[in-house]
């Protein structure tokens, strides 16, 4: 039986090390005194992180962080891209055409306005070199100009240069949302001279400011020019009325200058080009569109007769201190006017001095009662229908008793025993209505005979000129005559005209009873230098040749005749038809007769007829009124220069003397 060893008894002793420093014999090194821990939350490295209470603590994963992360970037980069897809490819030209808009400007060159001539080419309305001063509002803030108030220091400065307010300057230059505004149009080369040094002496100091570390401020940086034309009239108010006038943008606004705009202005062009800090870039290109001229425009006025023709009646309308007056100059041949005068008048160069009544042609635009000037349409008719000759007796009392009223003529006088020749010769308002009133069996035939001649010679109608506010006269249809106008409208009240109706009248007898509408312009010439003849003016048979030799003759004795009523218009050398008129004014102010209209008209040379003149004053109220006194002399006067000026060979024959007066019983 195997021995058995009883079990070993262990022995109390030292403890066991722990470690293998114990275990292996080697000293345990000293310990240090552990340090205060400071409150964190992350474990020293190398150490499982515990809880206070001795749990360990758990890091969470970076994972997430970095998704959420990742996640933003790439919305980021997706909204860039989005954008820039939008920018370089869906709104590419939009963003290229503001992009253009910022950078490029482009302003208008205007089309150098055609000139206006009179028959010699002389010219009458020309356009000088001229420009327009503009601005860029942007470059006057404080961020562009370096100057809180570059608008108001540049306004200051500009002011008295453009002749105008500061203030409205100010206004134009403190929108900064704008890149263009128009400081003052169509300044003279003189003006932008001083604009232009003015720019170069801020630009110097401002270079100088900026070169010494100061800001460089410029407020004349932005003022810009733009080259364009100013309208100017050589011969200042010397036929304004026939040329009107040019408005603040160079449009016509008046007379011929309106009337024909659209050939006189062309076609303006254009000029594109870019420009950084409101200077031209040279290497960028220009774009342009190159403007066209207007056409010239040559008249049928003469305007040395159109001169004399100003001067005498502008005298006479002041000698007689008179409301206004008015000539006109036709050839009798071909229907131009070779000269059409008003007085008062204005000059078209400065019309900020100029009377609002002046502006405008009061030749075609006022209307008015003619008077006696008109007895020559009543004798056309009376010699034309048959019913008398220049022969024919009549009896002239020195009262006439028609429908209500008690006619007279100018003077009391006694009976007088007048031919039809006589009655024309000294303007009897009774004689010239027993003639009409045997044009037919009833007085509202008779009417309606002198109606059809009065429309003829073109009274109601447009003169066939088609110029701006030219009015057509007032002549109402004989069923509506009241009982005076029916023996009123032969003598020439109750019917009205304008000054170049009533010189075509007497045109019309002088061109042999062929009423040829009257014309101012001859032609125009283009760009291409070309001269184009206006259409030829439309022509009507109004009396016969026979009737209208008669009438020429028997005007003659209105001036030769010792007992006409014109013989202050004889010319010596040259035979003279014509005819005076002194008709009652209606004044457009009180609503009634006030004052006269004084007339005279007239042809020469009266065997060879070649040149109309026609002259009336309004409401004379210095010396005499008659028209046979003042306008007479005009007639005479423009009659005489315009037979000169044209080379017309005096009369070779004596007059035809028709008997005046006829004895009782004969």
């Amino acid at each position: 039986m195997p021995s058995q060893e009883p079990p070993r008894r262990r022995v109390p002793g030292p403890a066991r090390p722990r470690n293998a420093a114990a275990r292996s014999g080697r000293p345990k090194p000293a310990t240090r005194p552990e340090p205060r821990r400071r409150p964190s939350s992350a474990a020293p490295r190398g150490r499982t992180p515990r809880a206070r209470s001795g749990r360990p603590l758990r890091l969470g994963s970076p994972r997430p962080r970095l998704r959420l992360v990742s996640l933003a970037l790439t919305l980021v980069m997706i909204a860039f891209v989005v954008r820039l897809l939008q920018v370089q490819a869906v709104d590419a030209n939009a963003y290229a055409a503001k992009a253009e808009k910022n950078r490029y400007l482009s302003y208008t060159v205007a089309a150098e306005r055609g000139e206006i001539t009179d028959r010699g080419g002389i010219a009458l309305a020309t356009s000088v070199d001229a420009y327009d001063i503009t601005a860029d509002p942007k470059m006057f803030t404080p961020e562009d100009s370096k100057a809180p108030d570059a608008p108001q220091q540049a306004a200051a400065l500009l002011a008295p240069i453009l002749g105008v307010d500061a203030a409205e300057l100010t206004k134009k230059l403190s929108k900064p949302k704008s890149r263009y505004a128009v400081l003052a149009r169509r300044q003279t080369p003189q003006v932008w001279t001083q604009i232009k040094d003015l720019k170069s002496v801020f630009a110097e100091k401002a270079g100088k400011d900026k070169a010494a570390g100061g800001a460089g401020a410029n407020v004349m940086a932005g003022v810009f020019q733009e080259p364009t034309t100013k309208r100017v009239y050589p011969n200042g108010g010397l036929a304004a009325g026939i040329l009107g006038y040019v408005n603040a943008d160079g449009k016509g606004a008046g007379g011929l200058e309106s009337q024909l705009d659209k050939e006189l202005a062309g076609e303006d062009g254009t000029i594109k080009y870019a420009q950084s800090g409101g200077r031209r870039v040279p290497t960028a290109g220009t774009k342009e569109v190159p403007a066209v001229a207007g056409s010239d425009i040559e008249l049928t006025i003469d305007r040395d007769i159109q001169w004399a023709a100003q001067k005498a009646i502008s005298d006479q309308v002041q000698k007689s201190k008179a409301d206004r007056g008015y000539v006109v100059v036709q050839n009798t041949r071909t229907g131009e006017v070779l000269a059409m005068a008003n007085a008062p008048g204005f000059d078209p160069n400065d019309l900020s001095h100029a009377d609002a009544a002046s502006l405008g042609n009061a030749a075609l635009q006022d209307v008015y009662e003619p008077g006696s000037t008109s007895k020559v349409m009543s004798m056309a008719a009376v010699l034309e229908e048959g019913v008398a000759t220049p022969g024919t007796h009549v009896t002239v009392p020195n009262r006439l008793h028609r429908g209500d009223r008690l006619f007279k003529d100018d003077i009391d006088h006694p009976t007088w025993y007048l031919t039809l020749n006589g009655v024309l010769a000294k303007s009897s308002n009774i004689g010239t209505i027993l003639a009409t009133g045997q044009l037919g069996r009833t007085q509202a035939e008779s009417n309606k005979v002198l109606y059809s001649y009065l429309r003829k010679f073109g009274i109601g109608s447009p003169t066939g000129l088609g110029y701006p506010g030219e009015t057509a006269g007032i002549l109402a249809k004989p069923q509506d005559w009241s009982t005076s106008q029916q023996y009123t409208i032969p003598f020439g009240q109750g019917l009205s005209l304008n000054a170049m109706q009533a010189a075509s009248i007497y045109s019309t007898i002088a061109n042999g009873g062929v009423r040829i509408e009257p014309t101012l312009v001859r032609g125009t010439k283009g760009a291409d230098g070309r001269f184009a003849p206006a259409e030829a003016p439309e022509q009507t048979r109004v009396v016969s040749k026979k009737t209208a030799r008669t009438l020429a003759a028997m005007l003659e004795s209105v001036v030769g005749d010792e007992e006409g009523t014109g013989t202050k218009a004889k010319i010596p050398g040259y035979r003279v038809a014509g005819k005076t008129g002194t008709a009652n004014r209606v004044d457009p102010v009180r609503g009634g007769y006030h004052g006269y209209t004084a007339s005279f008209a007239g042809f020469a040379p009266a065997d060879d007829p070649q040149i109309t003149v026609y002259c009336a004053i309004q409401n004379p109220t210095k010396g005499s009124y008659f028209g046979g006194q003042i306008c007479g002399p005009i007639y005479k006067q423009v009659m005489e220069f315009a037979l000169k000026t044209l080379q017309t060979a005096p009369s070779g024959s004596e007059p035809a003397r028709l008997p005046v007066s006829f004895k009782p019983g004969e």
